[in-house]
């Protein structure tokens, strides 16, 4: 069940007026240091941290939008690589195994 605050933040990202970088600072400093609390903690498995980065990406869809593909003519979303390119960030530590 979304709360409140899901809801404010889904039309929040929605929003065509807001600037693209305004929405990425607000993923940055109030989603990822919500997601993170106590993380420290916490151990992860492969899925959680694949889950991470799925919820991590459909957020960066959310905000980044759809491009336009000029060889097509025709609407597409964002590929994984083109994504962490546009944003200068990296997965989620995916590369360490958990015992």
């Amino acid at each position: 069940m979304q709360t409140k605050h899901t809801l404010c933040y889904k039309n929040f990202f929605r929003n065509k007026n807001i600037l693209k970088n305004l929405k990425l600072r607000l993923k940055n400093t109030i989603i990822d240091k919500t997601l993170t609390y106590a993380s420290e903690t916490w151990i992860l498995t492969e899925t959680d941290r694949r889950q991470i980065n799925i919820f991590e990406r459909k957020v960066y869809r959310r905000i980044l939008g759809p491009v336009y593909d000029h060889g097509k003519e025709k609407w597409r979303i964002l590929t994984n690589k083109e994504i962490y390119a546009m944003v200068k960030k990296t997965q989620y530590n995916t590369d360490n195994k958990v015992k």
